[in-house]
């Protein structure tokens, strides 16, 4: 459907993939990324694709190779973490070539409100040398996703396109372009690739396709440069861009203040980036999470940012911008050194009424080491709970709990326990390790907007004979709550005492859901 329309970010991205003729999805939720998977999900009715919710981001890479080769244009969704899980099968497919485009949702989530972490999506381009475009409104989401299928099929790779939260809820005006468009690309996989050796498919992806991302990136007509002046230059890209046209706009102190903002920052466009530091004096470059732009620039002298403490890692501000501009005659400057703590930006514990609570009070009472997971548990970790001790990764806490000094308890959300932590538990019975692994089966992905999580229940009874179930509903029920925390702590002692792998699964209901 062609034609402008008053669009969110979120609506941009979802009208882009039908605009791109997309037929297949893969999805793993976690903010910011459930949210535009649930646009497609709703919207599913009404147009020709496929969605599938997948339990682990190498899974749903993997899922979306397949479809890609045999033709069909394909979105993959997952947040910045999942992007880790997912790079074993992208860096491969970089050599391997793929059929029709292949574009990621990478869903960054800065200033980390609701993630593990804070990491930068814009790496896993110079890690798996592809493009990633770095929209900063919704007009540029709707054109860099559009731009980025033409790219991943004309280089015959997959495309990165990273968005964040604030992006997906500004809006603009974008223009719609008509679907299915005319293609000159091919969408078949070229099956001629097994004819070189290994290291063959790696000199010809730097014969043919990654000088095209260059290209690309060098010529990118979403790149915007607006120069103003000689004295100061500001260099980004993604979300702050559009923050810097508001200060820019707003103060006239700063009205001759020249802007470049790149829509893809990998391939680094090396000439673009030089021409216009070569134009100016001074050069701050404001981006979010991590200095990635600046790490190609910094040995200039000239240029500020976040290394010379002009500007936060994390979430970028106006005023942060304003500060940045206000001192960017010092060489450096000492002022973003405070650190965040719970107290300061408030708790975010468990809900009140979690039927987990008696647990967690009973794995607080328990001299014994607890590894925790990436879901609820982690949230028990500060006090007053303190009720697990680590959390690294999701499905990460069977693991980790083989490597305790001595044996310990890993506790794993059934979502967790089926996205990766069953590799954990197959590990821990063929080395022989010795943890007590409770499994809180809400059946539920309760941290990421209450999907439903494969019930793998007999699988791993068929692997550990050591496995029970308990129900806490009916336990607190039919006892009070001091009575249900007794015999938690007396049955979770019981299985302590034994030799091996045992497993406790825990029943109750997800009070959200």
């Amino acid at each position: 459907m062609s034609g402008s329309t008053i669009a969110t970010g979120l609506e941009a991205l979802f009208f882009a993939a039908i605009d791109s003729n997309v037929k297949f999805i893969t999805a793993v939720a976690g903010f910011p990324i459930t949210a535009v998977a649930d646009k497609f999900t709703l919207e599913k009715e009404n147009n020709e694709y496929n969605i599938h919710w997948i339990t682990n981001e190498k899974s749903a890479m993997e899922t979306a190779l397949g479809a890609s080769v045999s033709g069909q244009r394909t979105l993959v969704l997952v947040k910045h973490v999942g992007m880790n899980v997912l790079s074993d099968p992208l860096l491969t497919a970089m050599t391997h070539t793929i059929g029709a485009g292949l574009v990621i949702l990478a869903g960054d989530d800065p200033a980390a409100l609701a993630s593990q972490n804070e990491q930068d999506s814009r790496y896993y381009g110079q890690i798996s040398e592809t493009a990633v475009y770095d929209p900063s409104s919704p007009e540029n989401a709707y054109e860099s996703v559009l731009s980025a299928f033409e790219l991943s099929e004309k280089a015959k790779v997959p495309v990165i396109v990273r968005v964040t939260d604030r992006l997906e809820k500004d809006e603009c005006e974008i223009v719609r372009k008509d679907n299915e468009p005319e293609r000159s690309n091919s969408t078949e996989f070229d099956s001629s690739i097994w004819k070189l050796t290994m290291h063959g498919k790696h000199q010809r992806f730097h014969t043919r396709s990654y000088p095209l991302l260059e290209n690309t990136a060098e010529e990118c007509s979403q790149n915007g440069s607006l120069i103003k002046g000689t004295e100061i230059g500001i260099i980004s890209s993604g979300y702050p861009s559009n923050i810097i046209r508001e200060v820019i706009l707003q103060d006239e102190k700063w009205s001759n203040v020249s802007h470049l903002s790149l829509n893809i920052v990998s391939p680094f466009p090396y000439k673009l980036v030089s021409n216009f530091i070569g134009k100016h004096r001074k050069i701050l470059v404001v981006e979010e999470s991590e200095n990635f732009i600046e790490s190609f620039i910094k040995i200039i002298d000239k240029v500020k940012g976040k290394d010379s403490g002009h500007l936060p890692f994390g979430i970028i501000k106006a005023e942060h911008i304003e500060f940045a501009l206000e001192n960017i005659s010092k060489d450096r400057i000492v002022k973003y050194t405070e650190i965040q703590t719970i107290k300061e930006r408030g708790s975010r514990p468990i809900c009140d009424e979690c039927p987990y609570v008696p647990l967690y009070k009973v794995l607080k009472e328990v001299d014994v080491m607890v590894a925790g997971d990436m879901g609820c548990s982690i949230r028990t970790a500060p006090e007053p709970l303190g009720a697990v001790n680590t959390g690294f990764a999701l499905g990460g806490a069977i693991s980790t709990s083989c490597g305790f000094k001595d044996k310990g308890i890993a506790v794993i959300g059934d979502f967790g326990l089926a996205h990766s932590g069953i590799v954990g538990l197959i590990n821990a019975i063929n080395c022989k390790n010795e943890a007590l692994i409770i499994v809180l089966q809400n059946d539920v992905a309760a941290m990421t907007g209450g999907q439903t999580t494969p019930n793998i229940y007999d699988s791993v009874k068929a692997l550990v004979s050591d496995t029970s179930v308990l129900d806490i509903d009916k336990m607190i029920d039919d006892m009070n709550i001091t009575e249900t925390e007794i015999e938690l702590k007396n049955i979770i002692l019981e299985k302590m005492s034994g030799n091996g792998i045992s497993v406790l699964y825990i029943k109750g209901k997800c009070i959200k859901f």
